[in-house]
């Protein structure tokens, strides 16, 4: 006879109302003064509690980050801090003042040699460097919060939120915890009686405070074409001959940084010259870089789901809805959780860079002293198995001795040899072996691993990785681009000939790119001033970077 078992099966739900009852005299509904905020933290987390902390690539709940790291260390202590950016410093203060002992995290950016400090001192217990998919998911399975602190530009009188172009992780992380009675705080900008639009409904939402400033946001994928090099608008015009050109890439995601922002400038120049508008380039899965706009304003540009906001590009994303995701009130919804699905199953193509790659293909960003953690670049950086949907790029490096038909996403890293201070990239032994042991985690902080990597871009070429087909033969193609390094220096001429006429190595020549041309002139804007201009005056470039040209 099978065993029923009786019980209560409102435990979970119980115990949110005894905590919320503990602060029910410091609220008015959903909303609770600034001044109580230290104490009502202080009452309704409980020590070992598991608490998400919104702190994404850009939006920070900085108020509620900053309270949290003031609590007294009699009432909280042992908590498991969860955060998909660690990026402030109040995050790492938490495990300094024994507040929190344990931490689930994806990036690390700005706090990346702290923290790697605080792990060395065993100030940390690491439980793992996520990817943010991984992150998420497992918000929703055994990491399920019992906390949310989470950041909103709106709420209204009703206790609905408001979370303009900034959505970001938002959803994600409420959703995790309102459905497991867990209790979720927003901090707010301000209160008003009605919202431009609802995106996080009242019901969702147990606690509501309105910060004594704006939450912090960064434009982290701003970048200045001043600063763009000759060296990098050469690996943009090799990208584009030997790589979009050549697979006939549609759908992308551009990783951050110079590299990437040379290739998107050089789209309404070289690009044009080469007739690739309406091949190549049309649909992304990424932020609204402001060097993307004279591609779009060019016509290159059909579609842009984006992870976040960009700042100062609020404007001219509401003036271009043919383009970005924006709703009816004319601002953009991003969604970070669903734009690295997009980017992970959706898309053709990830370009991106590293720190170190070692000799076969393996790379990370996780190098001695900095522990930086990847973000989503393992998502978009590999080839998912999952995928069904065919595309011309996709089955472009299809197995051409499997009978069981299968494409493969392209996934190109894109740098320089050599790292600033001439180290070089290339080494026999990434550092991530070195810190997963100093850092007790299971596994080394691999970004990308070498058999998802298809093409690898430097100055001196291009290696189709995925045309080789040996682990040695892998090696000789990256020694053939790796120039002046020490693994660079193993590939002779012949071998590099060798290469070049399996098609596994691509010279500038090969691709008949004119290096003669690689230079400033080509870039479709040369300044943030310029980038305005394209713009119509939509653009509205942040403080530090008018500084340039006011």
């Amino acid at each position: 006879m099978e065993t029923i078992i009786k019980g209560n099966w409102t435990k979970k739900r119980d115990a949110k109302r005894e905590r919320l009852a503990n602060v029910s005299s410091m609220m008015d509904r959903h909303f609770v003064h600034r001044d109580n905020i230290i104490p009502l933290l202080e009452r309704v987390i409980q020590p070992y509690d598991r608490v998400v902390i919104e702190g994404n690539n850009q939006k920070q709940a900085s108020f509620l980050s900053k309270a949290l790291s003031q609590v007294s260390t009699e009432s909280l202590h042992h908590l498991h801090i969860i955060m998909s950016s660690v990026s402030r410093p109040e995050h790492l203060d938490l495990f300094e003042k024994q507040i929190a002992d344990r931490l689930d995290f994806s990036f690390s950016g700005p706090q990346s040699t702290r923290i790697a400090q605080m792990i060395e001192d065993e100030e940390i217990n690491v439980g793992n460097i996520h990817t943010y998919i991984e992150l998420y998911g497992r918000l929703f399975i055994e990491l399920i919060p019992n906390i949310a602190l989470v950041a909103a530009d709106q709420a209204d009188v009703n206790g609905n939120l408001y979370t303009g172009a900034n959505t970001e992780e938002t959803p994600t992380i409420v959703e995790a915890t309102a459905f497991k009675n867990g209790i979720v705080i927003a901090q707010v900008n301000e209160i008003v009686e009605e919202l431009p639009r609802v995106d996080i409904p009242s019901s969702w939402v147990d606690v509501i405070v309105q910060s004594d400033e704006p939450y912090q946001l960064e434009a982290l994928f701003t970048r200045d074409p001043q600063h763009i090099t000759e060296i990098q608008i050469l690996m943009a015009m090799l990208s584009i001959r030997g790589v979009y050109e050549k697979h006939e890439v549609q759908s992308l995601n551009h990783g951050i940084g110079f590299n990437t922002a040379a290739i998107e400038l050089l789209l309404p120049t070289y690009a044009q010259s080469l007739g690739l508008r309406g091949k190549i380039c049309k649909h992304w899965a990424a932020n609204p870089h402001p060097t993307l706009i004279p591609a779009i304003e060019s016509g290159w540009i059909e579609s842009i789901h984006s992870f976040g906001g960009e700042k100062g590009m609020e404007e001219y994303i509401s003036a271009r809805p043919d383009v970005f995701f924006v709703g009816s009130d004319g601002t953009m919804r991003s969604n970070r959780t669903l734009c690295q699905m997009a980017g992970q199953y959706a898309v053709d193509l990830f370009i991106g860079s590293t720190l170190q790659m070692d000799y076969v293909g393996n790379s990370s960003t996780v190098v001695r002293g900095r522990l930086a953690g990847f973000g989503g670049a393992p998502n978009m950086g590999h080839d998912p198995k999952g995928r069904r949907h065919s595309t011309k790029a996709w089955l472009d490096l299809q197995n051409e001795q499997e009978d069981l038909i299968r494409g493969r996403k392209l996934v190109v890293q894109m740098m320089e040899t050599h790292q600033p201070g001439n180290r070089p990239v290339f080494v026999e032994r990434l550092d991530a072996i070195k810190v997963a042991k100093e850092a007790k985690l299971d596994t080394p902080p691999v970004m990308i691993y070498a058999d998802d990597v298809t093409h690898l871009v430097t100055e001196e070429g291009i290696a189709y990785l995925y045309k080789s087909d040996s682990p040695s033969e892998r090696k000789q193609a990256i020694a053939a681009v790796a120039g002046v390094t020490e693994l660079g220096m193993t590939s002779s001429v012949q071998e590099k000939r060798r290469l070049r006429d399996l098609g596994i190595v691509a010279t500038s020549t090969d691709l008949n790119v004119d290096v003669t041309k690689a230079n400033r002139s080509l870039l479709a804007a040369k300044s943030i001033e310029e980038l305005v201009m394209w713009s119509d005056g939509l653009y509205q470039p942040p403080e530090k970077f008018r500084s340039y040209w006011t």
